[in-house]
């Protein structure tokens, strides 16, 4: 029986800050800013981490997909492939590698104490947690978290099966790990197996883009008007506006003028969300080959055979290749290389090769 469960934030704590965003006096120098430093300090953590930017520079990730690691030397039965599992263990030794030499950084933060109260706030209200199977879930939204709670749902008996027709509540019957005292949670991060999933960066913005201001009419009202507002020459400022005809060029600008650490959260960088230096997770799986992953971490948790991760549903709109490629080149260059910046951690430690989107590729 898990001891009883406290609200708890705020713990007086030294700060820290992977990379402090936090806007200077001008927007000009915040954007410069977060365009050098971030760049500069994550590279010179690649080169070291053993030849990883050579090849995000020749797209040699492209290929290889995300690791689903052995226990023990065995294979699990859900996962039988021994090409992707090689592939897998390759790419999982190189995400570690340069995690491992990011978070050796000086200032770093590498506990979840050490963050700052907001950093830790957020990390610990996206942190899921089970203590039947002993495991903490770090949920990034985009990345396929929808399916991932009714699974939680499902462990925990809330829900009878991943097939259940019912528009997804992501706060009922689930377990974070800000429900817990400080004591509570340094014994879960100590002893409960861990994971996180992720998606290439930009195009778990696109598909945020496209579900959240595209079809969502609260985000449209609240998120929408205010892009139009700001970025969308001849609208007066009282000017009811709908806000359900962003561009994608505006959702970019408004995404450079803002700071990761007070985002929202389906388009925070995934480092700002989960902090993996502040918390050493056990697998780092995948949105590109989210089958095998899923299915190698239900394995690894001891979940029973009858779950599974839920299929994709028939009306969901995949972002391909070629999608984001067309939506990326619809947005001036000048403004891509002030975006980047923002999300470097995000492509750098979790192996995506940087887009191209210089203007001869674009003509294709």
């Amino acid at each position: 029986m898990p001891p009883p469960r406290k609200q708890h934030y705020g713990i007086k704590h030294a700060s820290g800050s992977l990379i402090h965003y936090r806007p200077p006096v001008s927007a000009i120098t915040q954007r410069r800013h977060s365009a050098v430093v971030p760049s500069v300090l994550t590279f010179a953590v690649i080169v070291a981490s053993g030849g990883l930017l050579l090849m995000i520079e020749k797209g040699m990730l492209n290929s290889v997909e995300t690791p689903p690691p052995r226990a023990n030397g065995k294979r699990f039965a859900r996962n039988n492939n021994p090409a992707a599992d090689v592939e897998s263990q390759i790419l999982q030794e190189i995400r570690n590698r340069t995690i491992r030499s990011m978070c050796g950084q000086r200032n770093t933060p590498n506990s979840v104490w050490s963050l700052s109260p907001l950093q830790r706030k957020t990390l610990l209200q996206h942190v899921l947690v089970n203590d039947e199977h002993r495991f903490l879930y770090c949920y990034v939204p985009k990345v396929a978290c929808s399916n991932w709670k009714r699974v939680l749902k499902v462990l925990t008996g809330a829900l009878a099966n991943v097939d259940v027709k019912m528009k997804m509540d992501h706060r009922a019957d689930l377990l974070f790990l800000s429900d817990f005292s400080p004591e509570e949670i340094r014994h879960r991060l100590r002893h409960y197996f861990k994971f996180m999933f992720v998606r290439e960066p930009m195009a778990r913005l696109l598909s945020a883009y496209r579900n959240k201001l595209g079809e969502i009419e609260a985000y449209q009202r609240k998120y929408g008007a205010e892009i139009v507002r700001r970025y969308r020459k001849g609208y007066a400022k009282t000017r009811k506006i709908a806000g359900n005809d962003v561009t994608f060029t505006e959702f970019v600008r408004y995404l450079i003028d803002e700071d990761p650490e007070r985002m929202n959260e389906h388009w925070m960088p995934i480092t700002n969300l989960c902090h993996p230096c502040a918390i050493q997770y056990n697998f780092i799986g995948s949105y590109e080959r989210l089958e095998s992953d899923a299915a190698y971490v239900l394995e690894r948790v001891g979940a029973p055979q009858h779950v599974r991760f839920p299929e994709r549903q028939t009306w969901y709109r995949p972002v391909t290749k070629e999608t984001l490629h067309y939506y990326l080149c619809t947005v001036p260059q000048k403004f891509l290389k002030e975006l980047l910046p923002k999300y470097i951690l995000d492509f750098s430690l979790f192996g995506y090769s940087l887009p191209n989107t210089t203007t001869e590729y674009c003509r294709h």
